[in-house]
């Protein structure tokens, strides 16, 4: 009975209930049908404990008519490129936490019209564009590089990025557009950042404050303010007064004499062709170079069709060439064209104009967690202008390279044990070498100083790509990392591992270097011994006229260095036949000769293990390696490499084979000449008298003469 009246109770409530039910769900639909795109897709998140619905998604249906109204930020990506999936946490994280922000209207707003949202005060939306789907939309607004980020405003393109941000420059170029739409909106300074990935910020972006305090404060009431009484943040000042209208200058000859060539000024200038595709491809990001470098770097572009000549005195061979120029030197700019890479290097360049910092021990135990090398100028009170002069000259080769200082400080000296001044050293995660000549006159020769840089300059273990490729893979051994950002646990732990490898290799070659460097110093001084034992003179003068030189050593080179093996997934796949996906691995790469090892003496892949590393670099570097290396050419290619490998480390030896070859191989055809002639009966051990005599009738007895 029970069980029957439960049944009954549930009918009547299932029927009483069920008209609301479907009125709700039409109800539902339609919220769902009219809502906007901000709450398209599920799930939400939450941040500061408030509900943020998904990112707009922009397809090639409604981008159009999205970005005709309002203020957008919109990031266009592709999901197979690393840097977009590296920036994706950072650019979710920057749009939950503007969206739940917190504005302080301007008193002339009635309150009931800004709600307190971010939206609605700023009409500012984030939003993104998948360019593998969407592909004709990203090509129509000319993204040539990934992550892209454009700001529209009403439908004009406003300002825009290549390249990832991290979260604080994020914020700063977000803050300049919302400064625009609201004057006077903003908190100088920026507001207080959460951490990449949090749900929260501890007290909120600092433009709350005031809010609060004004709430709270209700004894005394303060006069408002008309939005023309307010006062406006301090503008940053120029830090120099190079670039002031952040354009680009166009440079004639005339032009490019007064203000480049004759002044101290430093400039960063295109050559470039008009008819060339890259160089159209480069003019936006060039222009927004020059808006980013605004009162800190000059930005010009010199038209190579126009002025020829000037072209070619700057030795110009191809466009775009990009030339950083300061005073009578230049150099040139040979990395990537991105406007993040570009701008990097062009605030690293812009610094030189300050001169080389002077450091102490603390202020360099703090670089040192932000900068892989820093190169060190160690001087004292006998140094002189002379010396600094020569210093002064060397910074702008090391733009975008590496980091040059000097100190006095006697911590420093005393850290890495300078004894004489001025001394020269680089310190490579807080490795130090040093320059070896110390005499005033070797430290003045700025040519053989920037020799010694450019070997020194890379890090310890630096991530290959195409702009120091080259320089990483050429004359020697590499040891090559393949790593993956995307299992970041195991590439921290990998990194660390490849690196713990290089210094104990760099320590044992070092030791190493230190005992044959005595053994020559011992055996130089055992002939001075013996030559004084004999009172012999003249022995004596050409053994003390012994010079150890260790340069003139040939000693095998071994490099270290990682590559992102999903950026670069194709080419590894088709020159070592090596794919990420299967584990992060090492292979050891000879370019000189196009050959590589994969696998150590046992036939094993070598492993990311400190141990597994050293033991196959002994296998691979010694004469002949004692692993079967892998050729990254065809067969006819590899046959020639190795060829040109054996003559170049056995020139003497290779000598006397072809030398040996070419004897056995006129010995042979002599020897076959002979017994071709002597068959046929032409001629058989007669002189050339012989011949002509018994040819003259005598029967043949030419060939009867004895001696």
């Amino acid at each position: 009975m029970r069980t029957l009246f439960y049944s009954l109770v549930s009918l009547a409530t299932i029927a009483a209930t069920c008209g609301a039910e479907t009125a709700a769900a039409a109800a539902t639909a339609k919220a769902t049908t009219d809502d906007d795109d901000w709450d398209e897709k599920a799930p939400s998140t939450t941040f500061n404990g408030e509900t943020v619905p998904p990112m707009i998604e922009l397809r090639q249906d409604n981008i159009d008519a999205e970005l005709a109204t309002g203020n957008w930020l919109v990031e266009f990506f592709s999901p197979k490129c690393p840097h977009c999936t590296h920036f994706k946490p950072t650019y979710q994280t920057a749009y939950e936490f503007y969206y739940t922000s917190k504005p302080v209207p301007s008193q002339e707003e009635p309150e009931g019209d800004n709600l307190n949202s971010f939206t609605r005060y700023y009409d500012f939306k984030f939003a993104t564009v998948d360019c593998i789907a969407f592909a004709d939309v990203c090509k129509a607004r000319a993204v040539l590089g990934f992550p892209t980020m454009i700001y529209y405003s009403h439908g004009k393109v406003m300002d825009r990025e290549t390249g990832s941000k991290d979260l604080k420059d994020l914020s700063a170029w977000v803050e300049q557009f919302l400064e625009a739409i609201k004057p006077g909106s903003r908190v100088p300074g920026g507001p207080k950042l959460p951490k990449v990935g949090a749900t929260f910020v501890e007290t909120g972006p600092d433009t709350e404050e005031p809010a609060k305090e004004e709430t709270k404060a209700s004894a005394t009431p303060k006069p408002t303010l008309s939005r023309a009484a307010k006062p406006t943040p301090a503008q940053p000042k120029p830090t120099s007064n190079a670039n002031p209208s952040g354009i680009v200058e166009p440079l004639t000859a005339d032009k490019f004499d007064k203000m480049v060539a004759n002044t101290l000024d430093p400039w960063f200038v295109k050559f470039y062709a008009p008819w060339c595709h890259h160089c159209q491809a480069l003019a936006p990001t060039w222009a927004n170079l020059a808006r980013q470098m605004q009162g800190k770097l000059n930005i010009g572009e010199v038209n190579c069709d126009v002025e020829k000549k000037l072209c070619k005195d700057a030795h110009v061979r191809g466009y775009p060439t990009m030339l950083f120029f300061r005073g009578g030197e230049r150099i040139e700019y040979g990395g990537l064209r991105g406007l993040g890479d570009l701008l990097d290097y062009a605030e690293k360049a812009g610094a030189i104009t300050a001169g080389i910092p002077d450091v102490d021990a603390e202020t360099f135990k703090k670089m040192e967690k932000t900068e892989e090398v820093i190169f060190t100028y160690f001087y004292d009170h006998a140094t002189t202008s002379e010396d600094f002069q020569a210093l002064e000259r060397l910074p702008l080769s090391l733009v975008g390279k590496a980091k040059l200082v000097k100190t006095n400080d006697k911590a420093l000296s005393n850290r890495f044990k300078i004894s004489t001044w001025p001394r020269l050293m680089v310190s490579r995660d807080g490795k130090p070498t040093y320059y070896p000549p110390i005499t005033p006159f070797e430290m003045r020769d700025v040519k053989k100083v920037l020799t010694w840089m450019k070997s020194v300059w890379l890090p310890i273990v630096p991530e290959m790509t195409s702009a120091n490729a080259r320089e990483i893979m050429d004359g020697k051994f590499v040891v090559l990392g393949i790593l993956s950002r995307d299992r970041s646990d195991e590439f921290i732990l990998s990194k660390r591992e490849l690196k713990s490898a290089a210094l104990e290799w760099i320590d044992k070659q070092e030791t190493a270097y230190q005992l044959e460097r005595q053994e020559l110093r011992d055996a130089k001084q055992l002939r001075i011994e013996e030559a004084e034992d004999k009172d012999d003179q003249r022995a004596l003068r050409n053994a003390k006229s012994i010079r150890i030189n260790m340069d003139e050593i040939d000693r095998t080179q071994v490099g270290f260095a990682w590559v992102d093996g999903i950026f670069w997934e194709r080419w590894l796949r088709t020159t070592y036949g090596v794919d990420v996906k299967d584990g992060e691995s090492v292979i050891i790469n000879d370019e000189d000769n196009r050959r590589y090892w994969d696998s150590t003496v046992s036939g094993e892949p070598i492993r990311l293990s400190r141990a597994a590393i050293l033991e196959t670099i002994k296998m691979v570097t010694s004469n002949p390696p004692k692993i079967a290396p892998k050729s990254t050419t065809g067969r006819i290619a590899g046959m020639y490499l190795s060829i040109r490998h054996f003559i170049g480390h056995h020139p003497f030896v290779s000598l006397g084979m072809f030398v040996g070859f070419f004897t056995a191989a006129a010995l042979f055809g002599k020897s076959r000449r002979r017994r071709q002639f002597g068959s046929t009966g032409a001629y058989f051990q007669l002189g050339e008298k012989d011949g002509l005599l018994g040819g003259m009738g005598n029967g043949g007895f030419g060939g009867a003469k004895h001696d």
